[in-house]
């Protein structure tokens, strides 16, 4: 049975490997990294119990830091783990420092990288995760793209074996957790709102959580006329308190929270006003119109369909983008079936069974 190695570090990787698991469950001996990049129960131990993965093999522990200083903590912890191990393939999920770090010491140990949500661009090179995304695909053996789209940005830069486009493994997840989410969290009962009268925000990028940046955030969302649920990061909280900063008006500030409460918090709302990468994406397939605090966005999709407007950190954009939301009539499969996860489980048997996952 092929020997696999999964390195997740945050919420949303945490939430991408469970249908994956799944998928592999039985047909391939899969462990589990967790690098501890979210340190905090509240975002990474208590997904491990809401969506059924089992307790990682191995805790890094790395914590927070600068990019530096933590994806060199990743690879130094990281290296002796995989010697260890001696997978057949390491897979690595989305944009992180995790997901470089994990790339970097597979490829320089020559372990083939398998990564989950390849070929994503935002074209902005200052984004940190964007130089994650680069290095990564460039490294990777296994490119499982979520569209075409990334695909064809990949093809772009000269890579093009072992790319397989296999739709979006979130559309798994938003099949399988959201009717879930609806039975075991009320939003009304828990907040005291109403379903569709009431905005959800999450502020935790790098960029944001520094001035001016998040003064200019704080003060839009302090402005908004109608509630405001912010589950707030850990790193916000902190920055927040270092620059003696405040929400104010229909802001309610709310402990980080779990992946299905927030999935029920999500499915909700009117609109949601985030800067998070992944909420873009999980807000268009749940059917909620997106403000994204960012200038940028790699889920081209969601913009061109009308589900989602870019207005990066200027107040008077936030308000109006906020007051204005409104669902478009539809919205496409471009993200696929739901199935995704099944797909790329095909893929890592098959390539595992005919010895080609180097090609």
């Amino acid at each position: 049975m092929q020997r696999l190695l999964a390195v997740v570090g945050n919420r949303p990787q945490f939430v991408k490997a469970a249908p994956l698991h799944a998928a592999l469950r039985g047909r391939a001996d899969v462990r589990t990294v967790d690098t501890g990049q979210h340190y905090d129960h509240e975002l990474a131990g208590l997904f491990y119990e809401e969506l059924g993965i089992d307790p990682p093999d191995h805790h890094l522990g790395v914590g927070s830091g600068s990019h530096g200083a933590m994806t060199a903590r990743i690879m130094e912890r990281l290296e002796p783990v995989m010697v260890e191990a001696e997978p057949d393939a390491v897979i690595v999920y989305g944009d992180t420092n995790s997901t470089v770090a994990a790339a970097l010491v597979a490829a320089k140990l020559m372990i083939p990288v398998a990564h989950v949500e390849a070929g994503l661009r935002s074209f902005d090179r200052r984004m940190p995760e964007e130089i994650n995304r680069v290095v990564t695909d460039h490294l990777a053996a296994q490119l499982f793209c979520p569209t075409d789209v990334a695909a064809r940005n990949l093809a772009a830069e000269g890579v093009v074996d072992g790319v397989h486009v296999v739709g979006d493994v979130m559309v798994d997840c938003a099949r399988l957790f959201g009717p879930v989410a609806d039975r075991l969290a009320d939003p009304g009962a828990a907040y005291g709102v109403e379903r569709g009268r009431y905005a959800l925000a999450t502020v935790h990028r790098d960029h944001n959580t520094r001035q001016p940046s998040l003064g200019r955030i704080v003060d839009a969302l302090s402005s908004l006329d109608e509630p405001v649920l912010l589950p707030l990061h850990p790193r916000t909280r902190a920055a927040l308190r270092a620059e003696g900063l405040e929400f104010g008006g229909a802001v309610r500030v709310l402990p980080p929270v779990g992946y299905l409460e927030f999935t029920a918090l999500l499915r909700g709302a009117r609109v949601l006003v985030t800067d998070s990468g992944g909420a873009q994406k999980e807000a268009y397939l749940h059917g909620v119109p997106c403000v994204t605090l960012r200038p940028v966005t790699e889920w081209v999709e969601t913009v061109e369909e009308g589900w989602n407007v870019l207005v990066g950190d200027d107040p008077e954009r936030i308000g109006a983008a906020v007051r204005e939301a409104r669902a478009p009539a539809a919205k496409s499969d471009v993200y696929g079936d739901g199935h995704a996860a099944e797909r790329i489980a095909d893929l890592l048997v098959a390539v595992a069974a005919s010895d080609t996952i180097l090609a």
